[in-house]
């Protein structure tokens, strides 16, 4: 079966059984090609949530991504094609670090990035995505009455989110990184910018400081998109700090343009676990309880109230 037979194929399953496909940025192109809707993390669970119509949903991502969906959709099936498609850096941050850091900082706020497990949500005062940080940093603290904030699990983009904000942050834990983000050095970015030097350079703020503050432009993958989209003519070469999934995206919605990796290594193994085939067979097997996230109704209880916090704040 050729590539274009098998996306045929997804399709026609898919449509059959009412099925919604959800596929982040960092899925490979032929699976960003045959889903219904494109996005970052959260703004895919809002759309499982606002315009997924569908009782079986799958999710093309990694498995937080899937918690929050089920967190947002309780009444929906969220199906993971490949269940050990994970999140290295959610790892970082468990329900009893979280404890441990509000036991020790009893009256600071805890904001947790949504690329945690739905357990340390539950734990949350509010959660973040890497587009809102600063400002829901400001705002919790504020409703605290707070001079600092709790942070995790991601310390890059905590620190971004002290730069900027100038809100001391103390980070939960001090080490917690993306693979993916965290490899690329300042040495890199001198390199490539050598090599493309009329390029603008669009990085994530998980990536470490000194590679950001020589960056054109910071922000999620959603709004590096959309720093693209609203480019002027003139701007026609881009170095992408991020996974390679989104440079795909770009490639392929402007064609006009030129986009460069920061680093070849900027591929996310564990996005990648998806692949045409296991959603083929998800979909031929919806009932499978092995590919079924679902988040225990107490879980997502607590973890919605810091999730609603940040639609709130947003």
């Amino acid at each position: 079966m050729t590539l274009n037979q098998l996306q045929e194929e997804i399709v026609k399953l898919k449509n059959q059984n009412d099925v919604t496909i959800l596929a982040h940025y960092y899925q490979s192109i032929e699976i960003q090609e045959i889903a219904d809707y494109l996005g970052d993390s959260l703004g895919l669970s809002r759309i499982a949530r606002q315009k997924a119509n569908t009782e079986y949903i799958i999710f093309a991502g990694v498995n937080f991504m899937a918690e929050t969906a089920s967190i947002l959709n309780q009444d929906k099936h969220i199906l993971l094609p490949n269940p050990e498609s994970c999140c290295p850096m959610a790892a970082f941050l468990t329900p009893e670090k979280i404890k441990k850091y509000k036991q020790k900082y009893p009256r600071i706020p805890a904001v947790t990035y949504v690329n945690s497990t739905a357990e340390v949500k539950a734990e949350s005062d509010v959660c973040c995505t890497s587009s809102n940080s600063v400002k829901i940093v400001k705002k919790i603290k504020d409703e605290f009455n707070s001079n600092s904030v709790l942070f995790g699990p991601d310390a890059n983009l905590a620190d971004y989110t002290e730069q900027i904000s100038k809100i001391k942050i103390v980070k939960m834990p001090e080490n917690g990184h993306c693979i993916v983000h965290s490899q690329v050095t300042l040495d890199d970015m001198k390199k490539i910018k050598k090599k493309y030097p009329k390029a603008l350079v669009l990085v994530h703020p998980e990536c470490v400081r000194k590679v950001r503050e020589i960056a054109d432009f910071i922000g999620s993958t959603a709004q590096m998109l959309d720093r693209v989209r609203d480019s002027s003519s003139e701007d026609n070469e881009f170095i992408i700090g991020t996974e390679v999934g989104l440079l795909e995206r770009m490639a392929q919605d402007f064609p006009d343009k030129e986009f460069y990796l920061a680093h070849e290594k900027m591929i996310c193994y564990n996005m990648k676990k998806h692949d045409l085939n296991l959603i083929k067979r998800a979909l031929e097997n919806l009932d499978d309880k092995s590919l079924e996230v679902k988040v225990p109704s107490e879980i997502a209880k607590k973890a919605l109230i810091p999730i609603e916090k940040m639609l709130e704040y947003s």
